[in-house]
Formats: C-alpha cells, structure tokens, sequence
C-alpha cells in the first residue's frame, strides 16, 4: 500500500498506469471525507469541516515520516477533479436560492450584504497592509476579497435544524448572504482581472478595473435575463426524452455551459455556475417530477458526494503547518479572524428596528466553502511567476475559514434563543 499511495502525481505514459494512482488517489479523499465529515457532523460542525481537517493532517503527515500522500495536492487529475466539485458546489449553492428570492429580499437585506461586503474588505485589506507592508497591493486587495464571503449553506443548514428558517432574522440572513456571494464574486473577478492586466504589462488604473467589473455586471445580468427565459423552454424540451437522467445532463450541461461562457468573457468559471443555479427553479422541471422522478437537487446530490469532497481536502493539503511556527503567521491569521468577525458583525446595524441583530450578525460570520473558494482561486493567481498568495497567507486564511466556520452554529443557536423584543415578534417581513 505505501509504495502504491508513494506513485500518485507521477502517472505513467501507460494507461494503467495514469488510472491506477488517479483511482487510489480517490479512494483515500473520499474514504477521509467521508469520516471526517461524519466525525464533525457528531461534533455539532459541517461536514466541510472535518473534510479540510482530514485534508490538513494527510498533507502535513510527511513531518512524520509518512510520504505516502505528498503527491496528491499537486496532482494535476485530482485537481481538475477539484475545480469540476467548486464548480458543482457554487451550482448547488445556487440552487438554493432564485432570482424571485433575491428580487423579494428588499432594501433591509441588500443594505445588510452591502454593509457586509464593504466592512470586511476595509478591515481585511488594512491587515494585510499592517502585517505584510512588503507584499503587493494585490495581497492586501485580495485578503479583502476573501474576508466578503458568507456561507449560506452553514447558516440555513443551522436555520433549518432550529425550525428557524422562516423568521424575519433567517429572511435577512439568507438574502443578505445570497447577495453577499454575488458581490464577492464580482470583487474575485475585479481583483484577477485587475491581475491579468498587470501581467499584460498593463498599470494598474481604473480602467482596466472598470472594464472588468463592467464585464461581470454584464455578464451576471445577461446569464440572469437570458436564463430565466431560456431555462423553462430548455426543460421543457429535455422532458421529451424518456430516458433516466435527462434532468440531471441537461441541468449540467446549462451549468457548465454558463461557467464556460464565464471564463471565455475573463470571469472565474463559478460566476456562470452560481449564476445558473440562481437561474434554475423547481417551476421548471415539474415535467419531469409529474412523472415521478426527483428533485434536481436530489440528482445532483451524488455528483457533488464525488466531487466536492476531492476540492475541500486538497484545500487542506496546501496548509502548511510548519508555517504555524512563525509568530506572524499567527497574527496574520488572528487578526483575519477579528477582522472577519467584526465585519460581518458591522452588517447587521443595515436591519431593520424590532430585528435580533446580533444573530444576523452571526448569521453572516461563517466563510465556509465559500472562503475556502476564494482562498483556493488566490493560489492560482501570480503576477511575473510569483504567486499572489504564497503558503503562509494561505494557511492563515485557512484558518479564519475554520474558525469562523466553527464558532458560528453555536453562536447563532444561542443568539436566536435570545428573548427578542415585544416588536420583534410582530415585525413584518422584510421587503
């Protein structure tokens, strides 16, 4: 077993021998997944949790003397792998809203994703230029960057287990954190556009950032418009065919169509995928669902198991924990965490009168997958073959991701059981 797990990275020119590592490769992610994530579902956490932890431990046993698994993170079959499961992922987290939903969400939640937006990055771009004076502008940028992003998977998964999800509070939560996510991703694609250009030789100016993130609205607002009126016809004709599974490809094929058509016009792929599952509602397949079939977020759920896993443990394997043993690592890593606490705390001053703050609030402090998103798309970028994050910013945005990640179902579970004022309960939904 070690000398087979020590060939992975190193594929053969043989077919056998580029499946054989890949396979094994797999085998060992999803078999660490799969208990890890059970041990921190035990331990009142998200599974994502567990499967970056895992992924920490298995790309940090070399310290030990166990090589056998350093060659996955760089393995360039798992890592397409990877980005297919962010890809799928940002799809899944679409889904879970619509454009309907973002369009009844009302000024409280947008004022609230916008104060959840700007605030973060305020504090994260001035850690960055308070403990890493000699990095680039774009290292401070995109710490900024990283610090805007909400999980709403963690938050309605918490809502949902406490029979919370149809409260005032879950209502501004969750929009809030929808369009939380549309606003980060469109400060991601400004920030590698306004990279892109630097590597073109071009200086950074607004113009260049102007043009990006003109492309991103653009881009966001056609994929919206377009797909609302396309989706519902595209449904419907797939539902012609009676064969198994022709929901499930044609939901994919719009998914990576959408993603492709993101990075043709400069944006990251999962623009397009979080685009197209805000697009798709279950309005739109219930030809397929009259004849007995399920849910397309019941399809979907197997390919994710397969792929998402893969993405979060290699997150982990890139952590360095040798890093830890620099004091200004930890403080980078202290001061991102405060930073991204209090400026998703800032936020919740956008709600309205008669709402529990303090649990919208928390309700918008975990980065999660999302984070984690971010953070793995910043080791991807380099200006002149140097890296924009290098090992050590990365580790201390991994760890602000687990902290505020793990800090956040209990906190929202005591902050929701908070007795909230006699308004409170007669407060109208916010719109």
């Amino acid at each position: 077993m070690p000398a087979v797990l020590a060939t992975l990275g190193s594929a053969a020119d043989t077919g056998h021998g580029a499946v054989g590592p890949l396979l094994i490769g797999l085998v060992v992610i999803l078999t660490a997944a799969r208990l890890a994530g059970e041990l921190a579902r035990r331990a009142g956490q998200p599974a994502v949790l567990g499967e970056l932890l895992v992924g920490i431990l298995l790309g940090n046993l070399h310290r030990l003397g166990i090589g056998w698994f350093q060659g996955m993170a760089s393995d360039p079959i798992l890592n397409l792998l990877a980005q297919l499961g962010v890809i799928i992922l940002l799809f899944e987290v679409g889904l879970e809203s619509t454009v309907r939903d973002m369009m009844r969400v009302g000024m409280t939640a947008t004022f609230v994703a916008v104060l959840g937006v700007v605030t973060p990055f305020a504090l994260g771009w001035g850690v960055g230029v308070w403990m890493l004076p000699g990095h680039s502008v774009y290292v401070h940028v995109f710490l900024g960057a990283t610090l805007t992003a909400t999980s709403v998977g963690i938050t309605a998964r918490v809502l949902r287990e406490l029979g919370k999800s149809q409260t005032p509070e879950a209502r501004v939560i969750l929009g809030a954190a929808v369009v939380d996510d549309i606003l980060g991703l469109v400060i991601l694609a400004v920030v590698a556009g306004a990279i892109g250009a630097t590597n073109m030789g071009q200086s950074l100016s607004l113009g260049p950032v102007a043009m990006v993130l003109l492309k991103a609205g653009l881009f966001l607002g056609g994929a919206l418009a377009l797909g609302t009126w396309l989706a519902p016809r595209l449904f419907h004709s797939a539902a012609r065919l009676r064969g198994q599974g022709a929901l499930l490809t044609t939901a994919i094929v719009f998914c990576f169509a959408l993603a492709y058509l993101a990075s043709v016009v400069g944006l990251a792929p999962i623009v397009g995928a979080y685009a197209a599952g805000l697009v798709l509602e279950s309005v739109q397949w219930r030809d397929f669902t009259a004849r007995g079939e399920h849910e397309l977020e019941e399809l979907i759920e197997p390919v994710a198991t397969l792929l998402v896993p893969v993405f979060f443990v290699l997150m982990g394997m890139h952590v360095d924990l040798a890093a830890f043993a620099r004091t200004e690592v930890l403080g980078l890593a202290a001061l991102l965490t405060i930073a991204a606490i209090i400026g998703k705390q800032a936020c919740a001053l956008g709600a309205g009168g008669g709402l529990n703050r303090l649990a919208i609030g928390i309700g918008m402090v975990p980065r999660g997958e999302v984070g984690l998103i971010f953070a793995g798309i910043g080791l991807t970028l380099s200006i002149g073959g140097e890296p924009v994050i290098d090992q050590a910013v990365f580790s201390a945005i991994v760890i602000m991701v687990i902290v505020t990640t793990m800090i956040t179902p209990q906190a929202l579970k005591w902050s929701l059981a908070r007795t909230r004022g006699p308004s409170a309960a007669q407060a109208a939904s916010p719109s």
